[in-house]
């Protein structure tokens, strides 16, 4: 079927479908127009968003990061001030440590061997100079020296007869020797002449003649030897016979003086006062000549020596007292002298205390002396508490300074000081404090820069 059109509904069919498709194009623009304002008003309320959360959250970040301001403004804080006052020298006490030093020591032993009899001290006594100490077996010395005084005893008896010389009856009767003799001299002789006279008769013969002329002779002799004899009684004894019999009795006295000495030194003695360190051999036991028996550590006067700087000792002046401490105890010493020698390792000197008599019987040598000495020091500072100050940057410390603010209120300003000296719980500081300066002393830990406060 065909359908014939006139012009009029071509003519509006063609308007129609331009109609429509402006139609179309209008809705496909107002649709891209509405699209585009809902993309812009999404982005604008993402904006407002954002703003809105940045609005709400601008206090709490404010009150986050500006706290410690905002609490400072809001909250006054308590605390405990000191007003601090300067002062121009600290003292600095310092300890020095020494030892106490015997005088002398010794290793005591027999000058010669034998087997110990009896040791008389034990570890730790306390001995005084010239105590007997230990002793040897000494019976085969006791009959050696009884043998040589007897000897001594003869020798001596035989000396006081030569000093003596002759007793007077061995004279008399020596003078009766010399009579008899020249009594039969005489005789002799009148014989001699008569038998001469017979033999000029002839009465006899030569031989019985020269009998009597030599019984003269040998009468003679005895004669001369009677009256020798007699001349040296009278004379007394030779010098020389003395001299050589004093020679004899000396020499048995210096056997006898030697064998006293060895037994003397068979007792061993202390040779100072001090303490028995050790008891090296004990009874029974056989000792060699120098053999060390017991160690002796004098303390009749005890020393100590402490090591010091040589500039602590340009302070001390020999012969002043100073106060010593052994353990629990203080004693007096007085400085005696200063040994020249600097220890290498320490770099210090030794000081050489006295002590005083009274501390002989509680101290011992090797015990630790302690010497205590309080320096001057000048310098300028203020004493604040450890517990005012707090850690700042390249060393040094800060504490907080009360200030008044502009409205009258008190408030805190951090300063910042160096420590010159700790003594205890305060420290010697020094920076830009004033006298009369109010300084927080304590709880520093809860302040800030600005902190409000009410002191105490």
């Amino acid at each position: 079927m065909t359908t014939d059109r006139t012009p009029y509904q071509e003519n509006n069919h063609q308007d129609t479908s331009e109609f429509q498709k402006h139609s179309e194009s209008d809705r496909s623009k107002s649709n891209r127009t509405q699209k585009q304002w809902s993309k812009y008003l999404y982005i604008l309320l993402g904006l407002g968003g954002i703003g809105l959360g940045f609005f709400v959250a601008r206090p709490m970040l404010t009150s986050s990061f500006d706290s410690p301001a905002v609490e400072s403004q809001e909250r006054v804080i308590p605390v405990e001030t000191i007003e601090v006052q300067p002062v121009d020298s600290y003292q600095v006490s310092r300890t020095y440590t020494g030892e106490i030093a015997a005088i002398r020591s010794s290793n005591i032993g027999f000058s010669r061997g034998g087997e110990i009899e009896q040791v008389l001290v034990r570890e730790g006594d306390r001995i005084t100079a010239g105590q007997p100490l230990a002793r040897l077996d000494i019976r085969n010395l006791e009959t050696q020296r009884q043998q040589l005084v007897a000897e001594k005893a003869r020798s001596q008896a035989q000396l006081t007869e030569l000093e003596r010389g002759a007793r007077v009856e061995d004279i008399d009767a020596a003078r009766a020797e010399v009579r008899d003799i020249e009594q039969q001299l005489k005789l002799q002789a009148k014989q001699r002449e008569r038998r001469e006279y017979l033999y000029n008769q002839g009465a006899i013969s030569r031989e019985e003649l020269d009998e009597y002329a030599f019984g003269e002779g040998s009468l003679q002799a005895r004669l001369s030897r009677a009256k020798s004899n007699l001349a040296e009684l009278e004379n007394g004894t030779r010098p020389e016979q003395i001299a050589a019999q004093q020679a004899t009795v000396q020499q048995l006295e210096a056997q006898i003086a030697d064998l006293d000495v060895t037994i003397d030194k068979s007792t061993l003695k202390a040779p100072f006062n001090g303490i028995v360190a050790v008891r090296e051999l004990d009874e029974g036991t056989v000792a060699n000549a120098g053999q060390s028996v017991i160690r002796l550590i004098e303390n009749a006067s005890p020393e100590a020596r402490i090591g010091m700087p040589a500039r602590v000792i340009e302070k001390l002046d020999i012969g002043s007292t100073q106060t010593l401490k052994l353990g629990s105890r203080t004693y007096q010493a007085t400085i005696d002298s200063t040994l020249p020698e600097v220890n290498s390792n320490t770099r210090t000197q030794t000081v050489v205390f006295k002590l005083d008599p009274s501390a002989i019987p509680r101290i011992n040598p090797g015990q630790t002396a302690r010497l205590e000495l309080v320096n001057e020091i000048d310098t300028d500072g203020y004493w604040l508490p450890t517990d005012a100050l707090t850690q700042g940057i390249r060393g040094l410390w800060n504490c907080y300074v009360i200030t008044q603010s502009d409205d009258g209120k008190q408030q805190v300003q951090q300063q910042a000081v160096e420590i010159i000296h700790q003594q205890g719980d305060r420290a010697l500081v020094r920076g830009t404090l004033q006298p009369g300066d109010e300084i927080v002393a304590n709880g520093t830990h809860r302040l800030v820069p600005g902190q409000i406060v009410s002191s105490k």
